[in-house]
């Protein structure tokens, strides 16, 4: 008999159709049914031993909510037995584009997951902002909660694994040779999707509420993609190539897959090519080869409407050029698909959200430090600093949007031009993670902008970590680059680096905040409004979301 190893993953939903994502432990057929009669089947494909399947279900009422059960060869093993959370429920949405409506949307997101014990290895981490969202919602189902949960890179930390992990991967291998204590193939990859996903709370939480997700570093290793440098030391070692591949091919398993509508998956010849084959890993490995030797080969990143909400999730880590007379953030057909989506069909949004792992405005101290080494790793300053740079690079991880400088000023002036005219948005929002702290900054483009600068309201939105340390010498770190002192001191390293200005200027308008948090923008009609919670202990001992910020968005 077929059992469920993982999930179920409740992923992409619209007004009348939803995926649901799960593991098996054997061939099966998997089955998703509803109290409304609606519903949908699919057989698993498997990939390196593993059963999985993404099940459509269609026939949904638009404006429903309803509860759902998942059966493998019509056996129900879903909702557990004896499961003290509510049933798991299907949300579909009311509001199209086409209709010129748009009803509430909760976008809630952060970043930065680290699944194991607070107190497994790295100190008082706290109270997981995920668990406690999910026990808020269990307790009262029918009050406030998210529409679609926005999770914006490092899922799953393959480079810093928990006690329990290590113990696990030292029954397999000897954890002398490298990548130690480092996941190094597809099979300890799903080890950790199990750490992170089989947490009670979690998993009801993912079961319940959509997801879209994207990677950062941590998902394979951190600083990856720093450089072409960093890139070639790695393919030098004897275990980087299947460390890599396997991350890929892990991350199109658990999460790329349940990014893509239905359309998209029935357009997709490497979904259907790994569905058809008896086993699909072979299949899979091919893929992910062709997208390490030729990254616009594959697109990560993709687009998600919600009503008159657009969502852009952008790769910012496999789709990079590294040669550094050449540097980018995002290849050119990368940079022209998110181009191409921003400006399609002016008028037909009232909020454009683009998500990106990495903050694209940071402190202003940051900011400078990071565009003064590349251009000091380009030579600008010559050979011996170049050297320097790149050390300094490393070091103090120096590779957000700032470390490529054109990719910046190309990112403002896409969102200047989208932001702009009668048509536009009310808002565009960049929304990110990875640094640990959370905080709200507002661009201003130049009077003498050839744009004039746009009439959306623009904010970068940075919320991390969801579940990790903060670090005193990072809380005051932050705190420092965002102090005039540290503006100055940014100023002279672009002058050293002879640094062109950035196309904007911006300030901070709320934070810095640390904890482990979530931000939650609630978006109706043009209105835009922006929460901050954090978890925390309560006095009895439970922890819970509490609100330390919010305001409007939209003037």
């Amino acid at each position: 008999m077929a059992g469920l190893r993982l999930g179920p993953l409740l992923r992409y939903t619209d007004g009348s159709s939803a995926t649901v994502w799960v593991e098996t432990s054997r061939p099966c057929a998997a089955e998703v049914r509803c109290a409304d009669g609606a519903g949908g089947t699919a057989r698993t494909f498997q990939i390196e031993g593993h059963h999985y399947a993404l099940v459509p279900v269609t026939g949904l009422t638009p404006g429903t909510t309803t509860p759902y059960e998942v059966l493998l060869d019509g056996a129900r093993v879903w909702p557990l037995p004896g499961t003290p959370f509510p049933p798991s429920v299907i949300r579909t949405s009311t509001g199209t584009r086409e209709s010129g409506e748009s009803g509430e949307l909760r976008v809630a997101f952060g970043s930065c997951r680290w699944a194991a014990p607070p107190a497994d290895g790295k100190g008082k981490v706290g109270p997981d902002a995920l668990d406690t969202l999910a026990a808020r919602i269990a307790s009262a189902p029918e009050d406030e909660r998210p529409d679609v949960l926005l999770l914006l890179g490092d899922q799953v930390y393959a480079d810093e694994t928990s006690d329990a992990t290590r113990q696990w991967l030292a029954a397999r291998r000897d954890l002398s040779d490298p990548p130690g204590g480092e996941v190094a193939d597809y099979e300890e990859y799903t080890r950790l999707y199990y750490e992170s996903w089989l947490d009670p709370e979690v998993r009801w939480l993912l079961s319940t509420v959509p997801s879209c997700m994207i990677f950062d570093d941590h998902d394979v290793i951190d600083d990856w993609n720093t450089s072409a440098s960093w890139l070639a030391e790695m393919r030098d070692t004897d275990w980087w190539q299947e460390r890599l591949l396997s991350g890929l091919m892990s991350y199109w398993v658990h999460q790329h897959l349940g990014n893509l509508s239905p359309d998209e998956l029935a357009a997709d010849p490497v979904y259907a090519a790994v569905r058809s084959a008896p086993d699909g890993t072979d299949v899979l490995r091919a893929f992910a080869t062709e997208a390490d030797a030729d990254p616009a080969s594959v697109r990560w990143s993709y687009r998600r409407d919600f009503g008159r909400v657009r969502v852009l999730m952008v790769d910012s880590r496999a789709a990079r050029v590294l040669a550094e007379d050449s540097r980018s953030m995002l290849h050119p057909a990368e940079a022209r698909w998110l181009r191409e989506q921003a400006l399609a069909e002016p008028g037909s949004c009232d909020h454009l959200l683009i998500g990106t792992s990495l903050p694209w405005l940071l402190p202003h101290l940051v900011h400078d430090a990071e565009r003064w080494d590349a251009a000091l790793c380009r030579g600008e300053r010559g050979a011996r600093w170049a050297r320097f740079g790149e050390r300094l690079r490393r070091g103090a991880d120096l590779e957000h949007w700032a470390a490529f400088p054109e990719s910046f000023a190309e990112l403002a002036d896409l969102i200047a031009e989208a932001g702009s005219g009668s048509e536009a948005p009310a808002t565009v929002c960049v929304l990110s993670g990875d640094v640990h702290h959370a905080y709200v900054a507002e661009p201003k483009w130049p009077a003498g902008a050839g744009h004039g600068g746009p009439g959306a309201r623009v904010l970068q939105l940075t919320c991390s970590p969801v579940h990790n340390s903060v670090p005193l010498s990072i809380r005051l770190g932050f705190r420092f680059g965002w102090s005039a002192v540290a503006r100055a001191l940014g100023r002279r390293l672009a002058r050293h680096g002879r640094c062109p200005r950035p196309p904007v200027t911006w300030r901070r308008t709320g934070g810095p905040w640390f904890g482990n948090q979530l931000m939650t923008l609630t978006l109706r009609g043009r209105a835009a409004r922006l929460r901050l919670e954090q978890a925390r202990a309560g006095r009895d001992g439970r922890p819970r979301l509490e609100t330390v910020a919010e305001s409007e968005l939209t003037r």
